[in-house]
């Protein structure tokens, strides 16, 4: 093709080519030419291995297929497990071994907090959850329905002081539940002095302080008329801002104006599942914003209210300590990157022979070379104080591509003139193969693994297709309560104690998906650190200031140590199947709810990547609950709908019949955006439209589910034809 360039054989996309030659390696001890050699060399070396193993991917699904048709009548469980030990899909597991990962930052090592997760192609995202690090508390509570809007504490139109009587009130009782005194409470304080390396609390005309007085780390300002105190508790920071002349801060007693919260400690930039980014243009979109977080001056300009607005990176926080010290707290999360899976090409470089390049493959090679950046000069330590590049790998089957993924990390690191295990890698246990063979998967990562994560909503999706053939699956709510799903999620923590884990790496757990629902979220997502994880996955900033109030009342780490000695989660557990138990007992407006359900979710979602671009945003469903919908949920819902086709709950006049119906819900919910395509009436015409179709009708085709391939090959059709 004529609109690209060689590369030492490789033939790339003039954009790239010029990011990389101008934004990226200026400042970097590489040289272009040497730089593209390597990126061909890696590319000609590894290239065979990576499509070897998605061979063996549909070499075991072939299997899988040809046993669960066989057996979808006469199921045994002890006849399946030994069936998946015969065909290699679960290996011999080896000697126990503890993990042995170096050079951690502590944000994942020694700190248990919220993980937020963001498209890495949205500077304004991406800036908004790396200085989610620290987080206001008040605004958090007052603009979320954490606080009652009952009783005159409505949160719309200005400042409403009922309801700020609440926030105050909310957040005195977290200083008096974490931070107590030994008189009195904080609700009684008139004013916060520092006195010979002490905090004093004043009430009225009496004197308190913290009952453990080393909860008290540092302050700002004066020490007898301080603006901000820091305090500590469970390895997370809570600061008392102080103004009297604030709006908030001069009507209360003791001068306080807010609460900000340590929040989002890391934050996983994400250039996969949340991102929609098809070709050259869209991967140097998100590459570049990577390069302004790893060199720090990543900014974003944006109309707010009619203002231009301009948004960049927080700064670092110094307080002087209680010996007089200085203290300088991070003022941003610290970020990991999500590189592509092993699945994925992109014609953004053609190799030789003129093949797309594995995305993976250019992932590793151009985020690692990005964050070259911030390891050396006078850059260093902008986000890994410990010189780590910390990259999540998501959709890895298995032992042997877990294997791929740390030869490819080596390789790397010897290309770019890297320490061995520089890069960290995170595991994302969100595949079937994956789970069951985990302690194997760790073993082959154990000098850097630094995450593992159970992504419940790929897992479910994988779920569903590698047990096709088998049968009808339960209704998607009815899913979540089956035995392998809690099997699951204790297995992963449960494994991840049992190779050592704790203060070398996170294990996580998933997302909630309702922004809007956060006082729900406050009652429910306790469970995660009660369950041992670390860290867990939440869908905003002022969601990860409120996760943040979990990990106060939750001593993650003393929980770890209280699980070690339960007994892992049964693996036969984890095998069983979420099949429908009767499929006749389900009525027709069940079966034609849970269509409904499925597919306005597919066309709420897929209408906006194809169409815009958009990898990941809060897509209303049914019941206009927005919900944050990414590839993995698409990869649920389309694969829920096929397995129903193959084992006749519905037919395809039924879900074409929805399809249309469900179209025009879509295009009401999408009615205020001017630029919008309508589907409805335009079925031929719309490419979103027929690609969720597709998604659906050639589900049981598409490589373990994955939304992918098609969603790609639309949005490329789209683009090509907006450009002719």
């Amino acid at each position: 093709m004529t609109d690209y360039i060689d590369r030492h054989g490789l033939r790339v996309a003039p954009l790239l080519a010029e990011f990389v030659e101008t934004e990226v390696l200026p400042g970097l001890p590489l040289a272009a030419d040497s730089w593209w050699a390597s990126l061909a060399a890696v590319v000609a070396d590894l290239t065979p291995d990576n499509k070897a193993l998605l061979a063996r991917r549909d070499e075991l699904q072939l299997q899988l297929d040809e046993w669960n048709k066989a057996h979808a009548d006469n199921f045994d469980a002890a006849e399946y497990k030994l069936f998946l030990e015969n065909i290699g899909y679960l290996v011999a597991e080896g000697d126990d071994f503890s993990v042995g990962t170096e050079n951690v930052d502590s944000e994942i090592a020694t700190q248990a907090g919220p993980q937020l997760v963001v498209p890495t192609s949205n500077a304004r995202f991406a800036l908004n959850a790396t200085n989610a690090r620290w987080g206001s508390l008040y605004d958090a509570l007052y603009g979320t329905d954490v606080i009652s809007e009952e009783e005159g504490a409505a949160r719309s139109g200005p400042y409403n002081p009922v309801r700020g009587e609440r926030v105050i009130a909310f957040a005195r009782d977290l200083l008096d539940s974490h931070f107590p005194l030994n008189s009195g409470t904080h609700k009684q304080a008139t004013a916060y002095q520092v006195v010979d390396g002490g905090l004093q609390v004043q009430q009225g005309g009496d004197v308190s302080a913290l009952t453990d007085p080393d909860q008290f780390v540092g302050y700002q300002g004066a020490a007898q008329h301080p603006s901000s105190i820091l305090l500590a508790h469970h390895g997370l920071h809570v600061a008392i801002e102080i103004d009297r002349e604030h709006p908030i801060g001069k009507t209360d007693a003791a001068g306080i104006k807010d609460l900000t919260m340590e929040a989002a400690v890391t934050t996983i930039q994400d250039f996969e599942d949340s991102v929609a980014a098809v070709d050259a243009e869209d991967k140097v979109a998100v590459y570049r914003n990577w390069l302004g977080l790893m060199k720090g001056n990543l900014t974003d300009t944006f109309d707010k209210g009619g203002q231009l607005q301009t948004r960049s990176l927080a700064q670092d926080k110094v307080y002087q300590a209680p010996d007089g010290s200085e203290i300088v707290m991070h003022g941003r999360s610290l970020l990991f990157c999500r590189n592509v899976g092993h699945l994925m090409s992109n014609p953004a470089i053609l190799d030789a022979d003129g093949g797309e390049i594995q995305e993976g493959i250019m992932d590793a090679m151009l985020s690692v070379l990005i964050a070259m950046h911030d390891l050396q000069g006078e850059l260093a330590g902008g986000n890994s104080r410990t010189g780590s590049v910390y990259i999540v790998k998501p959709k890895m089957h298995g032992p042997d591509e877990v294997a791929f993924a740390n030869a490819l990390f080596n390789r790397v690191e010897d290309e770019l003139g890297l320490a061995r295990h520089t890069i960290k890698i995170g595991v994302m246990d969100e595949e079937r193969r994956t789970t069951v063979n985990l302690k194997e998967c760790i073993r082959q990562v154990q000098d850097r693994v630094v995450f593992i994560n159970t992504g419940f909503l790929d897992r479910t999706g994988d779920e569903i297709h590698t047990s096709m053939l088998l049968g009808a699956m339960a209704p998607k709510a009815e899913i979540k309560a089956q035995p392998w799903i809690h099997a699951y999620e204790d297995w992963n923590v449960d494994i991840g104690l049992e190779c050592g884990l704790p203060g070398k790496a996170q294990i996580g757990k998933g997302m909630w998906a309702m922004p809007d629902e956060m006082a729900a979220m406050l009652e429910n997502k306790i469970a995660h650190p009660r369950a041992g994880a670390n860290t867990a996955w939440v869908p905003s900033p002022n969601g990860a200031t409120l996760h943040a109030i979990h990990y106060h009342q939750v001593n993650v780490f003393e929980v770890q140590d209280s699980l070690r000695a339960r007994p892992r989660a049964p693996l036969e557990a984890i095998l069983t199947v979420p099949l429908c138990d009767d499929v006749s007992r389900l009525s027709a407006d069940d079966i034609q709810h849970e269509l409904d359900n499925n597919v306005q979710g597919i066309l709420g979602y897929v209408v906006r990547w194809v169409d815009k671009g958009v990898g990941c945003s809060k897509v209303p469903d049914i019941n206009d609950v927005g919900l944050m919908e990414d590839r993995a949920t698409l990869r649920i819902s389309s694969q829920h709908i096929s397995n129903w086709l193959q084992h006749g709950v519905c037919d395809e006049a039924q879900v074409k019949a929805t399809f249309e119906r469900m179209a025009a819900v879509v295009d009401a919910q999408n009615s205020g955006d001017p630029l919008y395509q309508s589907m409805a009436g335009n079925f031929d015409q719309s490419l979103a439209y027929q690609a969720a179709l597709d998604l659906v009708f050639e589900g049981v085709s598409q490589p373990s589910g994955y939304t992918e391939p098609l969603l790609h090959g639309y949005r490329l059709k789209l683009k090509q034809a907006n450009r002719s």
